[in-house]
């Protein structure tokens, strides 16, 4: 089942994020973020879980892209599954799902930023609707590895 994050939900949501930043190719972010940092960044009304059984199987949420008015309706999609649930189509439901609720608040494309290497969350988003717009090569160093990241789009709205 796919509902809003509750604020009993952080640690779940941050162990899997924690995976994530264990893979070094999933976010350029070195340390988990308190409860409040990860509260400011992404927005409150577009933030959502996939539970089954009672577990926490994945979060995805949305940044806004720019402060600018021109902007406001471009957002940047955030989407991590934990662990050994990859492959069941959590991610994608979770992603349709943010789509439509991103629809649904006034947004009209949706972003992603995504490590070359992590062809997984390249093929999610492909199978979603995302096209490649872009590379930015050698845009940021982690762990003292330059990395490339893929630049990728959906428009939702015509």
């Amino acid at each position: 089942m796919i509902r809003k994050v509750r604020s009993e939900d952080f640690e779940d949501v941050l162990e899997i994020y924690r995976e994530g930043m264990a893979t070094g190719i999933a976010t350029f972010e070195t340390r988990v973020p308190s409860e409040d940092g990860w509260d400011r960044k992404f927005h409150p009304e577009l933030r959502f879980v996939y539970e089954d059984g009672g577990k926490i199987l994945g979060w995805v949420s949305l940044t806004p892209f720019s402060a600018r008015n021109a902007y406001r309706g471009v957002g940047e999609v955030s989407v991590y599954v934990k662990h050994g649930a990859g492959g069941s189509g959590i991610g994608t439901s979770l992603l349709r799902h943010l789509e439509e609720e991103a629809r649904r608040a006034g947004y009209w494309t949706l972003q992603a930023a995504i490590f070359e290497e992590n062809t997984a969350s390249i093929r999610l988003h492909e199978k979603c609707g995302f096209r490649i717009v872009g590379v930015r090569e050698k845009i940021a160093m982690r762990d003292g590895v330059w990395h490339n990241n893929v630049l990728m789009e959906k428009r939702i709205v015509e």
